[in-house]
């Protein structure tokens, strides 16, 4: 398995409200519809609903990350519709009673030769990702 992380992102937030934005996925939607239009030009096509994501990609076409996962400190999604097993994390760490620190990370498995050619692309969809958490303070 290749891993790709996000670089860490400060939120201000408290845990506990991240974690409960992740009791229902859905409620992403709002801070879509809140980004200015180049942000959501940036994120895509991205769709929430209660135990999913749905991005839709030129490269891969439609996947789902369906919620495998779920504790105070981390969210697990793994894929359906990939063409490769992957599973992408959120990682939350508390760093004070109204700020948390995400870092959104990707496991998906690649032979080693193919690395090189699409690792550009993972570290990319992984930092997109990140970059949406750090606009969860909506």
């Amino acid at each position: 398995m290749a891993k790709y992380k996000s670089k860490a992102v400060t939120v201000s937030r408290p845990a506990q409200f991240i974690v409960d934005k992740f009791a229902d996925l859905s409620s992403f939607g709002q801070a879509l519809d809140s980004m200015s239009e180049a942000d959501r030009a940036r994120v895509g096509d991205v769709k929430f609903e209660k135990d999913a994501i749905t991005i839709d990609t030129k490269q891969v076409g439609t996947i789902s990350f369906k919620v495998v996962e779920r504790t105070p400190s981390r969210v697990v999604m793994s894929a359906v519709g990939s063409p490769v097993p992957l599973d992408l994390s959120v990682d939350l760490t508390p760093e004070g009673e109204d700020s948390t620190q995400i870092v959104t990370s990707i496991d998906v498995e690649i032979p080693a030769m193919l690395r090189p050619m699409i690792g550009g692309a993972m570290q990319k969809a992984v930092d997109q990702f990140g970059d949406l958490m750090a606009k969860l303070n909506a």
